[in-house]
This record gives C-alpha cells, sequence and structure tokens, in this order.
C-alpha cells in the first residue's frame, strides 16, 4: 500500500507463535494503516489479527475470542498490579499465561489507549500483562509521553522475548524489528534530504530524539514508572 519506493513488504519475514496477538486498532491509528506499527507487526505475526474500534464492549469478534478462549486472554497494558513477565520466573508464566495464550494489544496513541480501555467494560475484565522496560525506543520521529514508551511492535517484540525466557515461545525473533527499522530509516532520510520539499522546506531539517522532547508535569501519565 505504500510507493515502490517506501515498501518495506521486502523486509518482512513473518514468524509463527503459539500465542495468538489481537491487535485492537484505534480508527485514527488504522487511517495510517501504510505505515502505522500496528499493521507492521500484524505483517509479522502469522498468528495475529487486526480489529478496529473504540468501544470493543460489543464488538462480536472480539467477545467470540473472549468466550472461547476465557483463561488464556489477557491485555497488554502497564499497572501496578499487573502481571509482570520482566520478574517472573519461568514456571510463574507458564502456569499463569497458559499454552496457547491470546494477547490483546491497544493500538493508539497514549490517550487513545486510554479511552478505549476506559469503554471496553469487557477488556476491563481481563487480566493484565505487562513488562519492565529499559530499553528506549527507536522510534525517534514520533513524539511519546516519555523516551522509554515503546510503539506496538516493539513491545510485542519484547513480549514476545519474555515468553521464550518462560518457554512458551521459541520462535526466531533477530529480524523481527527490520521492517520497523528500515521505515525509519527512509523518513530520516526524507527529512534530511535538502532536496525534499515534502518536510517543511523553509524548516531547518533537524532529527530530535525523543529524550529531547519537553515533559509537561500537568499530563496524566498512565504507566509506571520505576
Amino acid at each position: 500500500m505504500r510507493p515502490s519506493s517506501s515498501c518495506i513488504c521486502i523486509h518482512t519475514n513473518p514468524i509463527q507463535t503459539k500465542t495468538r496477538f489481537i491487535i485492537l486498532m484505534h480508527p485514527k491509528e488504522h487511517k495510517k494503516v501504510k505505515n502505522g506499527t500496528g499493521r507492521m507487526t500484524h505483517l509479522q505475526l502469522e498468528n495475529s489479527e487486526i480489529i478496529v474500534g473504540v468501544d470493543f464492549t460489543n464488538n462480536k469478534r472480539v467477545n467470540e475470542i473472549l468466550t472461547k478462549e476465557t483463561s488464556c486472554s489477557f491485555l497488554l497494558y502497564p499497572g501496578k498490579d499487573n502481571f509482570n513477565l520482566s520478574i517472573r520466573k519461568s514456571s510463574e508464566i507458564k502456569s499463569f499465561m497458559g499454552n496457547n495464550p491470546h494477547i490483546f494489544i491497544l493500538d493508539g496513541t497514549w490517550p487513545c489507549a486510554r479511552k478505549m480501555l476506559k469503554l471496553s467494560k469487557n477488556l476491563q475484565k481481563l487480566k493484565r500483562v505487562s513488562f519492565d522496560n529499559k530499553i528506549q525506543s527507536k522510534f525517534i520521529i514520533k513524539q511519546q509521553p516519555e523516551s522509554l514508551c515503546l510503539s506496538t511492535i516493539e513491545s510485542v517484540y519484547t513480549v514476545i522475548n519474555l515468553l521464550q525466557v518462560g518457554e512458551l515461545e521459541q520462535c526466531e525473533t533477530k529480524d523481527f524489528l527490520i521492517p520497523f527499522e528500515k521505515m525509519l530509516e527512509y523518513q530520516v532520510e526524507c527529512i534530511l534530504n535538502p532536496n525534499n520539499n515534502s518536510y517543511r522546506p523553509s524548516a531547518k531539517r533537524e532529527i530530535i530524539t525523543k529524550d529531547m522532547y519537553k515533559t509537561n508535569v500537568a499530563r496524566n501519565i498512565i504507566f509506571e514508572q520505576e
């Protein structure tokens, strides 16, 4: 769905996971489906699907999954009382997650994701999983609340690697982020290209990384900090 000059299809290499990832995509994110990381995540995962919406309370497909897989459906969302994959032993992860877990992921900006969860009563009932993020996102061209906030594809990559530690997954993830990295490389090249007028030619061409973003202390932060 992209011009051939910026197409990332040649860099995709779908992997098969025991875990099924259900990407709940906000409509605003769906409009950016050509280069959104939710769509990219789906392309990299054979065992995944995308469902678009805001309030999933009465969503037929979501409720079908929950009805059939209630015992092993989880929501990836940060919080105090979540099951933290980063600090759990292999036996604990196996016992909690089961053999073929279904993980729901909210794909949208943090404010959009919070609204999706607030409206979706069925998602509120799910057990939640989280992880301790100790890396900085590579998504340097997109603003996030904090530098440690990850994109959808980076979050899923982290979860799969943690499930490998828990011996629930055995798939190879070394190339999982390549499409994401190639997209960023292309966009940075376009921004820095002096002959490219698509990126405000009158503006100073400078890449500002996430750790240089302003911090608004008045905003609501919806994730746990160490």
